[in-house]
């Protein structure tokens, strides 16, 4: 399937060497939330913005790569990951052209889980290292919000999803095993809009049974 994808390149001149002699570990999914894929990719290549993305993908499923997978894109920001800061020199950034307030497209989404797989396989990412943006930044960024399919990743073995794992531990160590900083308050809003998005109230037991699967599945 990744054979088949076409990408076309837009270079974007906001990107550096990855720190530390840094290689991807994670792929960080992100809504645009811009009027246009267009328009995106404009903003990503501007020098001003100071931002940018390794691959943007359109709702009609065209790809766009804007930064070379070896080099550090500037698309995390501030934030951590299983306890480490600097996501950018340990990521690939994908962006989907989505203002948030609406679903994503098929084409879209088929055009990603090709993408997705061919990156897993030349840096040997497992699905556990595909992430959003409001993993990594819970408080701060919200994409690729609770509209976005993780389950569909997960089925064909591009993200996780807890259903098969067993429970072993509480909410706040297991979703710290798996990855979030669980000292910051607004991460367990960001774990309810990626797996339990209909779910509203104080933490409850299905979100520690959730999080304990996640923590088995991730350190099996």
């Amino acid at each position: 399937m990744a054979s088949r994808l076409q990408i076309s390149q837009c270079p974007s001149p906001n990107f550096g060497p990855r720190r530390e002699e840094a290689r991807p570990e994670l792929i960080v999914i992100h809504y645009t939330a811009m009027a246009s894929t267009q328009a995106a990719i404009d903003w990503l290549c501007n020098p001003e913005a100071e931002v940018s993305a390794h691959y943007v993908i359109s709702p009609q499923g065209d790809v766009t790569q804007l930064v070379a997978e070896e080099m550090r894109a500037w698309h995390a920001g501030a934030g951590q990951w299983r306890g480490q800061g600097d996501v950018n020199s340990r990521s690939i950034g994908i962006e989907l052209s989505n203002r948030g307030d609406h679903p994503f497209a098929a084409p879209q989404m088929a055009a990603l889980e090709a993408l997705l797989g061919g990156i897993m396989q030349r840096w040997d990412i497992g699905p556990a290292g595909v992430i959003g943006h409001s993993d990594l930044a819970p408080g701060r960024k919200i994409d690729p919000g609770p509209r976005f399919d993780w389950r569909r990743l997960a089925r064909q073995g591009l993200a996780v999803w807890p259903d098969d794992a067993p429970a072993t531990q509480g909410w706040a160590e297991g979703a710290a095993c798996f990855g979030y900083d669980v000292d910051n308050a607004a991460s367990f809003a960001a774990f309810r809009d990626r797996f339990r998005p209909w779910a509203s109230g104080p933490c409850d037991a299905e979100d520690g049974r959730i999080a304990a699967r996640l923590a088995s599945a991730e350190l099996s």
